[in-house]
């Protein structure tokens, strides 16, 4: 075991975020070998004075940095980076853009960190309209996807329609799927440079492909009503961005439905400043919320975007997004560019699903187990502090002391179950701290499955850091 000590007097940020950052220079100077073990967590907090949280949450880091690996009651280790195989080595670059979550998650944990519709048998129907496609278009499936059918602008019109407002057909665009849609306007109205708003905490993959693009993202604050309108206020006139990307109904990971006088704020602040939105409603559909869409209320500047992974089927990669007036060709070639191509084989499954309205009977269904689930996880957790939607796919709970998000993370993984720590939404570098983790609970395949990850997960919350030994 090395007596080594970390210098945190230089850099800047939170404390773990500076603590990985050393450990991470003292690896590359020699100072930290490969083959020799960091410090135990808990003597080092006691070292440095701070808390065992902390170090976890550094720990964890540079874990994720492949520079570390660890074994329960073994320790952590510095690892040789030659004898490390290709397969398993991460770079920059990878870590950044990767957010918190395993890249390869093993196949033998419990999965609470994915949203994805549940599996209802609806594998049987798509299977079907894919055999159907295969014998009426063998041409246009094996080729490139040249001209976009009717249709397929028809189902993005029907499956964006909500709260009493439907888009003009002619200002949709067929996407592969809500990500792909909000990246492609991101690309489109906006250059390399340009500043992107997102909330303090969101759907961090489009930050991320965002910051990709060469964007700036800027962060917004929002409190239990979502977005604060005076800060976006503040925001639009100190940095003045490009773009706003919003989550007005179920917002992920809060779970938190927008008012509408928010909502008006909003729109009437982008309109005064020149900001483009995007409103991400990919829960919208299931929330069963009359509260009116942003691009109702600023259809000129407001893109829409939704999409079939968490109410349908993930696999399909089925999205619109729906364009104020004139928007929509440079949108649908921006998508192109960015994605490669619509495959005719998935546009039009899409748009049979939605169009033969069996894909608003899988969405009826899929809201039904999902309420099932919401329930079971409600009564497993309860006592503990937690948002819930009866038809979300998550919950957003409040850890009790003296949890971290990364600790409890690892803790669970350690457990056999997979969480996504706080870190995995935030958009950039914050020292906020909310001690919450989301757990998604669509993917586990039966109701046992469901219940012993929950089980695991009330025992860890109930024993707290005892039930942790500190190691990765």
């Amino acid at each position: 075991m090395t007596n080594w000590l970390p210098d945190l007097s230089r850099g800047s940020g939170p404390v773990y975020l500076r603590l990985a950052d050393s450990i991470e220079s003292a690896i590359a100077s020699g100072a930290l070998p490969a083959g020799s073990k960091l410090p135990p967590q808990r003597n080092l907090a006691y070292d440095i004075g701070v808390t065992i949280g902390t170090i976890g949450r550094a720990y964890a880091l540079v874990h994720e940095r492949g520079l570390v690996a660890g074994e329960v009651g073994r320790g952590t280790y510095v690892l040789n980076r030659a004898e490390t195989p290709p397969g398993e080595q991460t770079d920059a670059l990878a870590v950044s853009l990767g957010g918190t979550r395993y890249q390869d998650a093993p196949a033998d944990k419990i999965r609470f960190d994915t949203t994805a519709a549940p599996d209802l048998g609806q594998g049987k129907i798509i299977s079907g309209i894919l055999a159907e496609i295969g014998e009426q278009h063998l041409s246009e499936i094996s080729s490139y996807s040249r001209s976009f059918p009717r249709n397929w602008f028809d189902a993005g019109r029907r499956w964006l329609a909500r709260s009493g407002w439907t888009p003009e057909v002619e200002n949709i665009v067929p996407t592969l799927g809500a990500h792909a849609a909000a990246v492609a306007v991101i690309a489109a109205v906006s250059a390399p440079g340009d500043k992107i708003v997102f909330e303090n905490l969101t759907y961090t993959q489009v930050s991320r492909s965002a910051r990709l693009l060469g964007r700036r993202t800027v962060t917004v604050d929002s409190d239990e009503f979502g977005v604060i309108p005076d800060d976006f206020e503040r925001l639009c006139q100190q940095q003045h961005p490009k773009i706003a990307f919003l989550m007005p109904t179920v917002h992920n990971p809060t779970v938190t439905i927008m008012p509408y006088e928010r909502r008006a704020a909003i729109a009437a602040i982008a309109r005064k400043h020149s900001v483009w939105l995007i409103e991400d409603d990919l829960y919208g559909g299931m929330a069963d919320d009359e509260t009116p869409l942003i691009a109702a209320l600023a259809p000129d500047r407001t893109f829409l975007v939704n999409g079939l992974s968490k109410s349908v089927a993930a696999g399909v990669r089925g999205g619109w997004v729906a364009c104020p007036p004139h928007f929509a060709q440079r949108i649908k070639v921006t998508h192109r560019m960015v994605t490669g191509g619509l495959p005719f084989i998935l546009a039009e499954t899409c748009a049979r699903l939605v169009e033969s309205g069996r894909a608003h009977e899988i969405r009826k269904e899929v809201i039904g187990e999902l309420s099932r689930r919401a329930h079971l996880a409600r009564e497993h957790l309860r006592g503990f502090d937690f948002a819930s939607h009866p038809h979300a796919p998550f919950l957003w709970l409040k850890l009790p002391e003296p949890w971290m998000s990364g600790t409890f993370k690892n803790a669970a993984f350690r457990d056999g179950v997979l969480v996504d720590d706080e870190d995995e939404f935030k958009a950039a570098r914050s020292e906020k701290t909310y001690y919450r983790i989301r757990i998604g609970f669509s993917s586990p395949k039966t109701g046992q499955e469901l219940t012993a990850g929950l089980m695991i997960l009330r025992r860890l919350l109930e024993n707290g850091g005892s039930a942790y030994d500190g190691e990765i």
